[in-house]
């Protein structure tokens, strides 16, 4: 089922970008722009179906955290994501009570937005495959689908889920195999790091590396997304 998402975002660059981002990722759809709590909270009182807001916290007519509260006092129980650049603890502290599901981090790479993204999608088909009563541990599951890929600390040490998801997004869109040097560039990182993060993945069988013939010295190795 496609997830129909509302972009709140008060800068016009940003919000452009929030929509085109989210209408790239497989199973959603953009179906408003708005730049203000007020022309949001008409939006969503117009009978139109959202099950998603992407939610900025500074608007110019109010804080999003002030929409959120006027949101779930009229009865909307739709999903909302914080799209936004507050970092302060209390904020995001009002922002988990009220009910916001992930919260996301300017500035960001789109494999980031997409991340975010994609542990939506998993909880909600979660919850659509649930039964009408859940048990224990199918609630836990429920809840596990929006932590980042079930935390880092299944990661070895020294790496990160998110570089972690930035090198895998880099390399399963790529359309020929990368290199650590080209991963790199992609994602911003340096070579070093990129390896790694590729060998983890060739290691455990997500990616399939191979030597790179051509020019002199030794072969590079390139890895592929299996």
């Amino acid at each position: 089922m496609t997830v129909r998402v509302l972009v709140v975002e008060d800068e016009a660059l940003a919000a452009e970008a929030h929509a085109a981002y989210t209408a790239r990722v497989p199973g959603f759809e953009v179906v408003g722009v708005v730049r203000s709590a007020g022309d949001a909270a008409r939006f969503l009182t117009a009978d139109r179906h959202v099950d998603l807001v992407l939610l900025d916290m500074h608007l110019p007519d109010g804080h999003g955290l002030g929409l959120l509260q006027k949101l779930r006092a009229a009865g909307h129980l739709c999903d909302v994501i914080a799209v936004t650049s507050a970092r302060d603890a209390d904020v995001v502290r009002h922002a988990v009570a009220q009910g916001v599901v992930l919260y996301l981090l300017k500035p960001f790479t789109f494999a980031t937005f997409r991340g975010k993204l994609e542990q939506y999608a998993a909880y909600r088909a979660r919850l659509a495959a649930a039964p009408h009563e859940v048990a224990q541990d199918e609630v836990d599951q429920l809840f596990g689908s929006l932590r980042q890929g079930g935390g880092s600390a299944e990661l070895p040490k020294g790496m990160s889920t998110e570089t972690l998801r930035e090198v895998t997004a880099a390399l399963r869109d790529a359309a020929t195999a990368l290199s650590a040097t080209e991963a790199a560039e992609v994602v911003g990182t340096s070579r070093v790091t990129a390896r790694r993060y590729l060998e983890h993945l060739a290691d455990s069988g997500q990616a399939e590396r191979r030597p790179r013939y051509g020019g002199s010295g030794r072969p590079e190795v390139e890895y592929r997304w299996r």
